[in-house]
């Protein structure tokens, strides 16, 4: 079955209402910023709100990651953004400026950025202007490849392989989420297959997947 490689845009209380879609991404030697969205691929990822599911096998299972839209303009305010914050507990906030001239060492970070890695916690984002796309593993170990861009929030959980980059504009503001003081430990692969919190995705997610096969 085919899915289309379009934005689904539905009407919201704000307009227009955008689902997040994304794909199996087979990375080349090219520019990792290129979008490489397969224009007839059966694999077609579509990301619903909150909840992050996946077609494979006739199948629909769920990867772990949660989405939101936000007033970015007004976030600091917006309902679900202060809802979200409640729930999730996050009580700190940080805002960083990913671009040539605005991030020291830029090419160093953005190289750093998209190392597969996993955190201990989770990562949570909320796209303020620009966009960029973040690579997830999948069930297969496959990469899996969505777009992000204002407006976005969007949570990782903890022990999930992963990587970011920004887009061919090289542009990306986003507010960072914290549980605890802001810190950041990302610990590349393999490294973090040994780790509680990879032990834990394993056993919460991809076993749960596995046993349903």
């Amino acid at each position: 079955m085919r899915m289309s490689n379009t934005i689904h845009l539905r009407k919201g209380s704000d307009g227009e209402h955008r689902d997040l879609e994304a794909w199996l991404y087979r990375p080349t030697d090219e520019d990792r910023r290129i979008l490489e969205f397969p224009a007839y691929s059966s694999d077609a990822v579509l990301f619903k709100r909150v909840r992050v599911h996946f077609r494979w096998h006739l199948s629909t299972v769920e990867l772990g990651v949660m989405h939101w839209e936000i007033d970015a303009d007004n976030w600091q305010t917006d309902p679900t953004f202060l809802r979200v914050k409640s729930e999730q507990g996050y009580v700190f906030t940080e805002t960083i400026t990913v671009a040539p001239g605005a991030l020291d060492e830029y090419e160093k970070k953005t190289h750093h950025f998209f190392q597969e890695h996993l955190h201990p916690y989770e990562e949570s984002r909320l796209i303020l202007e620009g966009s960029g796309y973040w690579d997830i593993r999948d069930y297969n170990d496959d990469w899996i490849r969505f777009r992000v861009c204002k407006g976005d929030m969007v949570t990782l959980p903890p022990g999930m392989y992963h990587r970011f980059t920004v887009d061919i504009n090289d542009f990306i503001k986003a507010v960072l989420l914290f549980k605890e003081t802001p810190t950041r430990v990302d610990i590349l692969r393999p490294d973090g297959d040994d780790t509680q919190a990879r032990k834990e995705y394993i056993t919460n997610v991809l076993d749960k997947y596995n046993r349903r096969l």
